[in-house]
């Protein structure tokens, strides 16, 4: 005679392997990305806050901000769009976070519980079709820029090779940040706690830093604060690509090699947040 336990449905084993987890979350990725496509208003919401950050900096603040010697609303504007691009690809955070909050206040886990895929698929789908709206959202607000009068090679000469590689730094940025706003979805209990704890922490990251003003001009104290933070140290890399005014003059090392500072910090908050967002995620999907 079968017993109840002999009888009982067996939960397929995760396929391992670099390859399949790949594969796994491509297609996590594609779910998500159908899913955003479904919600039109998510996607314009998120390209109307950087345009309207773009226009309130550049037209209320543009005169009265100094830049090296300079007071110009050109040379502020010119100055102000890499912290801009910045802002905007790790405001994405908190998108990253209420994503994964509602995922799981859904029940979206336990189904997933049942399948042969990596348990870490998950996540990286949810991650990778954020930065797939990060970079259209990047893209629409590249082109506002430029109608507004944002002109790459400004203050120094410039290639399309820099500007892609300052663009491609932001993704990256973007993308190590998502991670942080996963582990903050995985942890709370509802998205509109996600929405929140997403955001809190970003503004202290993006204001006390050289984003919208010379961190020179920042008192004493922060101004190391500033210069060691890994927001800054991508501005400053973008505005050396782009060829923008306002490099911060500083000796701190992010300051002096910015590139090199951005990748670094990027790549290990990566490896930092993903293990740890993988980690709480097993716990919970135990």
């Amino acid at each position: 005679m079968t017993s109840l336990t002999d009888r009982a449905p067996r939960v397929p084993a995760a396929r391992g392997g670099i390859a399949r987890s790949f594969a796994d979350s491509l297609v996590v990725t594609k779910r998500n990305l159908i899913r955003m496509s479904r919600i039109p208003e998510m996607i314009l919401f998120g390209l109307i806050q950087p345009v309207m950050f773009v226009i309130l900096f550049t037209y209320v603040f543009g005169g009265s901000m100094q830049i090296g010697n300079s007071t110009d609303p050109d040379v502020y504007k010119n100055f102000l769009m890499a912290g801009i691009f910045a802002q905007t690809v790790t405001f994405a955070t908190a998108g990253a976070g209420a994503g994964i909050a509602d995922d799981m206040h859904k029940g979206l886990i336990d189904r997933f519980r049942s399948l042969p895929m990596a348990r870490g698929a998950v996540l990286t789908g949810r991650t990778m079709a954020d930065l797939v709206q990060t970079a259209v959202t990047l893209l629409v607000l590249a082109v506002v820029a430029l109608l507004i009068g944002w002109r790459p090679g400004y203050a120094a000469p410039t290639n399309a090779g820099k500007i892609m590689l300052g663009f491609a730094l932001l993704l990256l940025l973007g993308y190590a940040f998502t991670w942080i706003g996963a582990l903050i979805g995985l942890s709370v209990r509802t998205p509109e706690a996600a929405t929140s704890g997403g955001l809190i922490w970003l503004f202290p990251v993006t204001f006390i830093s050289n984003a919208f003003v010379d961190s020179s001009k920042l008192p004493g104290w922060l101004q190391p604060v500033a210069e060691w933070n890994p927001f800054s140290a991508t501005v400053q890399a973008c505005r050396k690509l782009f060829g923008d005014p306002g490099l911060s003059p500083s000796d701190a090392w992010p300051m002096a090699y910015p590139v090199w500072a951005s990748l670094i910090y990027s790549i290990l908050i990566v490896v930092v947040f993903r293990t740890l967002s993988v980690r709480k995620y097993r716990r919970a999907d135990g």
